[in-house]
């Protein structure tokens, strides 16, 4: 494996379906199936024809060699559109470990849904932060990290040179994180700056021992083509980091190892006790 394309699906209907909650200040998203299932938008099936074309128009020796996907279907529909526009016929493997990443009670929730309804869990993650903190029943961005790794060796067993990667917006940014060592705030600043766009492509090439990325986030054949979305965390997250830690209360204090300050004093909790771990809002 000396060539990884990564691909984030094209716009889905729960992307759709977010935007529009999150416009309208809604609590939920109606999302129209269970996150695996949700499918791709109208526009995310004219993204998918455009890399179809772009992956049909690379020579034989810059062409993927085999293809594999997240079982999300988003992901599924978006190789299955280009591959059929493209011509080409890949060995596929379906694996569940390049799935979204699960966020647990917070699925299907808008950013003003997580502070009414689970306002202790809005709290602890402004604390800890987007990479570490774990939603009861869902993962942290360690927590995905962790199955890529044994993903990625998996892909290197295979065999194929080059590889087509079709999968979710954090997952292409966790890989780059595996391979190239992009360490939490780097990635964190990536993932707030320049959200990975829908249908884009990622091109990691390995080169004496070292892996770069060369282009990040490419959309240029969307131009033209097909209308160009984002559907990143960028605003959602920005209101979050914006914010600093709040007061700990008597309350807390009973979450927390260290006791309430005395009053007139103020500080914050640095250990809010982690939640069960367990074995999304669709992005």
């Amino acid at each position: 494996m000396n060539e990884l394309l990564l691909v984030r699906h094209g716009e889905s209907e729960g992307n759709v379906a977010a935007a529009e909650a999150d416009a309208a200040g809604a609590l939920r998203i109606a999302v129209p199936a269970r996150d695996a299932d949700v499918e791709l938008s109208p526009t995310g099936v004219q993204q998918a024809e455009a890399l179809g074309r772009r992956l049909g128009a690379l020579a034989k020796d810059e062409a993927p060699e085999a293809l594999w996907v997240s079982s999300y279907r988003r992901a599924r529909s978006t190789a299955d559109h280009a591959l059929s526009v493209a011509g080409l016929e890949l060995p596929t493997v379906v694996d569940e470990r390049l799935r979204d990443r699960e966020l647990g009670i917070l699925d299907a929730l808008t950013w003003r849904g997580v502070e009414e309804l689970h306002p202790e869990e809005a709290k602890r993650r402004r604390f800890l932060g987007k990479y570490y903190h774990r939603p009861p029943g869902g993962e942290s961005w360690v927590d995905v990290g962790l199955r890529l790794r044994t993903v990625l060796r998996d892909i290197e067993a295979a065999g194929a040179a080059r590889v087509l990667v079709v999968t979710h917006d954090a997952v292409v940014l966790l890989i780059r994180s595996v391979l190239e060592g992009i360490q939490e705030a780097e990635l964190m600043e990536s993932s707030r700056t320049d959200p990975v766009r829908n249908a884009s492509v990622t091109r990691l090439v390995r080169s004496s021992g070292r892996w770069v990325a060369e282009p990040v986030n490419d959309i240029s054949h969307l131009v033209g083509e097909a209308p160009t979305t984002e559907h990143g965390a960028r605003s959602t997250e920005a209101s979050i980091e914006a914010r600093t830690p709040e007061p700990i209360t008597a309350a807390d204090s009973r979450r927390c190892r260290h006791p309430a300050p005395a009053s007139g004093t103020a500080a914050t909790c640095s250990s809010f006790a982690a939640p069960a771990r367990p074995p999304a809002r669709p992005r």
